[in-house]
């Protein structure tokens, strides 16, 4: 019995060994002029009026302990393992994300996430960039095979950044694209025409990438309706919007909305389990939102016991962001 008990003893704490040493062993990687915007938010009182997708996430109650503000390090030789890992640990979670844009402010959110040591979700389009191109083409690709690398996760916003205008009563709908060849102009679409347009991003990205998107998409604007909804689930995406706290202001008026003025609101009414929205380069604004809002407010929220997650941990998507494979 002595003996079969010494054994057990020992297999046990060679597994644990092994285990504690493949940790240690494991250390992080180094490595226009005119836009079509119809529908650009001019002040924050309008952001009620929005939809925002069916996230109502819960508030949390549970004090925070000091021991859960600061997570130790973890390896990022394998984001895939890593990053579940790590975002299981967040008390107070966020959920930062981005929608393209002309990209010129790219770079700057891509070195604050990393400086920071944060992972966002991010909704991509092809749109307009400011050196003429498209957000999804050739130039951008090693960056977002970057982001993709780092552990970042991502999703449609529709290819030409289609918005919803109106349902039809023979159950098509209006849309107008605010890029591409058809840019500006009114379209008639059928559900599946939309699913199409959903599922461009899709395999844009794996080209640029090799790797798969959620199965999620934010409308642009985040302007749907019912039958949109559905007609978008047929084909397997989940809409995600944003919470009321959670709109960051980088689309209005940087004259009427300054900078700090975006900061201290966000700062003072994100709560956990909000989903943030920013974008990457409005071209109505003229004082850029980051990086300089960007970095102060990640501080700001970390000092404040919150921490970053991505949007396949939020409670309301879990179950969709798992889906297998989109549907044909």
């Amino acid at each position: 019995m002595r003996v079969v008990i010494r054994r057990v003893r020992f297999v046990f704490c060679a597994q644990l060994m092994c285990a504690l040493m493949l940790t240690a062993s494991a250390q992080p990687e180094t490595e226009q002029g005119n836009v079509f915007e119809p529908e650009t938010v001019t002040s924050l009182t309008e952001v009620s009026s929005l939809p925002s997708g069916p996230v109502q996430p819960a508030q949390s109650t549970q004090p925070v302990q000091p021991d859960q503000l600061t997570a130790p390090p973890l390896p990022t030789q394998f984001p895939e393992l890593v990053q579940p890992a790590r975002q299981a640990m967040c008390a107070k979670p966020v959920y930062l994300t981005f929608d393209t844009g002309h990209m010129e402010i790219a770079p700057f959110v891509e070195e604050v996430l990393t400086r920071q040591d944060v992972r966002a979700t991010f909704f991509l389009a092809n749109e307009r960039t400011r050196t003429g191109g498209g957000s999804l083409d050739d130039t951008w690709a090693p960056w977002w095979k970057k982001l993709s690398d780092q552990g970042h996760v991502f999703a449609s916003h529709t290819y030409d950044h289609v918005y919803w205008r109106a349902d039809l009563p023979d159950g098509r709908f209006r849309v107008r694209a605010s890029a591409g060849p058809l840019e500006g102009k009114s379209q008639i679409w059928s559900a599946e025409d939309y699913c199409r347009e959903l599922k461009r991003p899709v395999e844009r990205f794996h080209q640029m990438t090799g790797k798969q998107m959620l199965p999620l998409f934010r409308a642009a604007g985040g302007r749907t309706s019912p039958a949109l909804l559905k007609a978008a689930a047929e084909c397997g995406f989940t809409h995600v919007g944003w919470s009321p706290a959670g709109f960051l202001g980088d689309e209005l008026s940087s004259e009427q909305y300054p900078n700090q003025m975006l900061l201290e609101q966000a700062l003072r009414n994100i709560r956990s389990g909000d989903i943030l929205l920013a974008h990457l380069g409005i071209w109505s604004r003229k004082d850029p939102w980051a990086p300089a809002v960007l970095e102060p407010l990640i501080q700001g929220l970390k000092q404040k016991g919150f921490c970053f997650a991505t949007i396949d941990t939020h409670p309301a998507f879990r179950t969709a962001a798992r889906l297998p494979e989109l549907k044909q």
